[in-house]
């Protein structure tokens, strides 16, 4: 259903029908512009999956990369692609937790971290070491799925938007999750210059009923009943993800800031 990309893809409204793998190619290309990125020397992928995002940028800018995760099988996936791909000179990946980084200071000029937030227990932990390991000057790139702002007067989301967030949560094994208003404070909190912040939810929208129907499929339900119960049970909770959406309730939201010069 993912293929080597492990996130959503990019659908602009009224823009030609493209395939899954397409628009997700296109979700990385398009977050790289947004964030004004057209160069890099050394990135981190963090929260890399099977470290599709790594390799497409490292071919993009010519750069070194290196891809963490918690999953030895994701982390072996991922070097056995970069070898063949012709990559593993230059794009490696290890089997590292995100909030305790095995990097010296500054060590990476585009840190990237793509759909892996969510996951993340401590916001402010994951932000500060994403903040540690980058150059002064550099850039950092958040993608993740966020629950909508709170409205003024709201100190929380209404119950039946919780008990929707909880039944998704459960699912995917997902922390509680933040707004992106709290991934701003946070930012600011770290001294970020040039925050931007972005909602994608719309250029989105179209993915999970892709998945969902590929799942779905004669191959889909196979590789489910293959890959065993935790995904079969993932993918029950697509029509949860997409009613979330449709609701306004969950945000695909983009922030992106500069680490100030020394």
């Amino acid at each position: 259903m993912w293929g080597e990309h492990m996130h959503h893809g990019y659908y602009p409204q009224d823009g030609p029908k493209k395939s899954n793998q397409e628009a997700q190619i296109d979700m990385i290309e398009e977050v790289l512009q947004w964030a004004g990125v057209t160069e890099a020397s050394k990135m981190v992928d963090v929260g890399c999956g099977i470290g599709g995002s790594s390799r497409h940028i490292a071919r993009k800018f010519g750069c070194s990369a290196t891809g963490i995760t918690l999953s030895p099988v994701q982390a072996a996936r991922a070097n056995a692609l970069a070898e063949q791909q012709g990559l593993a000179d230059r794009v490696t990946f290890q089997v590292a937790d995100a909030l305790q980084q095995p990097f010296a200071d500054s060590s990476f000029d585009l840190i990237w971290s793509l759909e892996s937030g969510e996951h993340m227990p401590d916001k402010e932990r994951f932000v500060g070491e994403l903040v540690r390991v980058c150059a002064p000057g550099g850039r950092i790139i958040i993608v993740t799925w966020c629950h909508r702002n709170l409205e003024e007067g709201e100190t929380e989301l209404k119950p039946n938007e919780k008990n929707l967030l909880d039944l998704i949560c459960k699912a995917y094994y997902l922390p509680q999750w933040c707004s992106l208003n709290d991934y701003r404070r946070i930012f600011e909190a770290q001294g970020l210059q040039d925050i931007r912040t972005a909602d994608w939810s719309e250029e989105v929208a179209p993915f999970w009923g892709a998945v969902i129907r590929s799942a779905l499929s004669t191959d889909g339900v196979a590789g489910l009943f293959k890959a065993g119960w935790s995904t079969i049970k993932g993918a029950l909770v697509m029509p949860l993800m997409a009613r979330g959406f449709s609701i306004g309730l969950v945000k695909f939201n983009l922030i992106t800031a500069r680490k100030p010069e020394r």
